[in-house]
């Protein structure tokens, strides 16, 4: 048997020629896109994309190299890859009307990936949740809890609402309300305030300076506030550090702090 009639034998339906030859386009067209695919992530780490949309890019591009490696060995066996995109194009659609919610939830990863409202890492509150960041990907975001449950929000969620990142900034401003009697001067009580920050080292000079007010009158009592800025990483621990010094120094100023009561009059006749 010569060399050209083993090529020309049949099994099945085809031959030895065109399974050799679609054996070698594959092997080929493997390597090929191995070299590219190493290229093509060299690229892309390079760029300023999140980890995660880096990730998902790398996988795309292995995809659609792969997709166009399976219609050339299905070519070189002599097949029609109309009918094998065809078939794709069907499943395609199918698939698509059955998961229309993940899809959405996709389309929204993507654009949270680039527009990069928050990153791994961030405090955030995202449709009445909130906590740490813990990973992005396709389909939802997943957030720690400040006591360690996890949560699952979907993409959909996270573009349609309203998303409030605590974190993307360096410093952050503690803001706190307190009423004191009206018994006690202003003058007396607006020191007492800053005196409480001062007492604290975790509150800075700017981007302005601590800030004490009156905010308004109340029935009983003279609301005020006060204001300073801190580390982002600082914040709780600036603000507890700030709630316990004023009354420290409400007490040693003899400002009396107000709480609802009721005053009762007894009328004798």
């Amino acid at each position: 048997m010569t060399f050209k009639e083993v090529l020309d034998y049949s099994v099945g339906s085809l031959t030895v020629g065109k399974i050799l030859v679609a054996v070698i386009t594959f092997v080929v067209g493997y390597i090929v896109i191995k070299l590219i695919t190493g290229a093509v992530n060299k690229l892309i780490e390079k760029t300023s994309l999140d980890g995660t949309l880096q990730k998902y890019l790398k996988l795309a591009v292995k995809l659609i190299l792969f997709f166009i490696l399976t219609v050339m060995t299905v070519d070189a066996l002599g097949i029609s890859p109309t009918s094998l995109i065809a078939a794709f194009s069907v499943l395609g659609l199918a698939a698509s009307l059955a998961v229309q919610d993940t899809l959405s939830n996709v389309a929204n990863g993507i654009m949270l990936l680039v527009s990069k409202p928050f990153r791994n890492g961030n405090f955030v509150e995202i449709d009445g949740e909130s906590g740490t960041v813990a990973s992005i990907s396709l389909v939802h975001t997943k957030l720690v809890t400040i006591d360690n449950k996890m949560v699952f929000v979907p993409n959909s969620k996270v573009t349609a609402g309203k998303v409030i990142n605590y974190t993307a900034q360096q410093r952050r401003r503690v803001d706190l309300e307190i009423s004191a009697s009206y018994d006690s001067p202003i003058d007396i009580v607006r020191a007492a305030l800053l005196e409480a920050v001062k007492a604290s080292e975790l509150f800075l000079e700017v981007p302005e300076k601590p800030f004490a007010a009156v905010m308004s009158y109340d029935d009983s009592s003279i609301r005020y506030v006060v204001r300073a800025w801190t580390d982002t990483k600082k914040y709780w621990p600036a603000y507890f550090a700030l709630t316990e010094n004023i009354k420290k120094e409400f007490d040693k100023a003899g400002v009396e702090m107000t709480y609802n009561h009721i005053n009762v009059h007894m009328i004798e006749k």
